[in-house]
């Protein structure tokens, strides 16, 4: 009896350090992929740029032509404590939304209409080829002459730029519907606009939406380009505003500023992808 409990507590005991090796063993892994993290990539990546970033502003030796970083981010809390910089972007992020609105109710309708109808592609799009290697940029100066500055500027040059990402996924998502489906709803009796809105409509929606990611992408990257000159406010009126003061802390600010408000964008893009049409997902899985 005293044996056996001698041997219960040996069994006991070993299996405790048997764990605890097995745990030791298991640490390495656990730290390697907690630095592997997508989170410790990000901050490790930006530590890099924050590096490089800093190295050459020592080495360049001009703050006007590049300013170290502890410059910009006193300067990026300066125009975010007093309201400026929230403003700005505000009325750019209202700029973007109103034309990407317009973008959707043009481009997705018309995309629909090209990839079901061959007679209407063949004639729209010849049309589309022609203006789509256009950069929206290119139009500023007409478009300056036709709207002056405000806010139509730079609502019309970001439709323009959204619109043929838009288009042209929308397109492409029609036509990748299977014929099968189509047809086995045919068979069943299924009105057209019933196998549009129910087999053609969500067959197309995951093109449809990284098409809208695309526009988003475009017409952000555009912005900039349109408020420079087009506009008495936003983001990139803002840069032009402090190039011409030589400020260029406050350029720097508002560079990061848009890159950050793009980023966040694009993040909640991903996360309405992922809500929207959840069966990619599963299906890369």
């Amino acid at each position: 009896m005293g044996l056996s409990g001698f041997d219960h507590h040996d069994r006991a005991g070993s299996g405790a350090l048997d764990a605890a090796a097995a745990l030791r063993r298991q640490a390495p892994q656990r730290l390697r992929a907690a630095l592997g993290s997508r989170p410790v990539a990000a901050v490790r990546s930006f530590v890099v740029v924050l590096g490089v970033w800093w190295g050459l502003s020592l080495w360049n030796a001009n703050p006007i032509q590049l300013p170290a970083p502890p410059a910009v981010f006193a300067a990026l809390a300066n125009v975010a404590s007093d309201g400026e910089l929230l403003e700005n972007a505000m009325i750019s992020t209202g700029r973007l939304a109103l034309s990407l609105v317009i973008a959707v109710a043009m481009a997705v309708p018309l995309g629909f209409w090209m990839g079901m109808s061959r007679r209407a592609h063949a004639y729209i799009d010849p049309v589309v080829e022609m203006l789509r290697p256009i950069s929206g940029i290119a139009w500023i100066p007409l478009a300056l002459f036709i709207f002056g500055v405000g806010d139509t500027l730079p609502v019309f040059i970001m439709t323009y730029v959204a619109f043929f990402p838009l288009l042209l996924n929308t397109i492409a998502g029609v036509r990748g519907v299977s014929r099968r489906l189509v047809q086995a709803a045919e068979t069943m009796g299924v009105s057209r606009a019933a196998i549009v809105r129910r087999v053609i409509m969500p067959a197309a929606l995951p093109s449809i939406v990284v098409g809208f990611r695309l526009a988003f992408a475009g017409a952000w990257a555009a912005i900039v380009a349109a408020e420079l000159i087009g506009a008495p406010s936003g983001l990139g009126f803002a840069i032009e505003w402090y190039r011409q003061l030589l400020m260029t802390p406050k350029i720097f600010a508002y560079i990061m500023a848009i890159g950050f408000v793009g980023y966040v964008c694009d993040q909640l893009l991903q996360g309405l992808q992922r809500r929207l049409t959840p069966w990619t997902d599963r299906s890369r899985g």
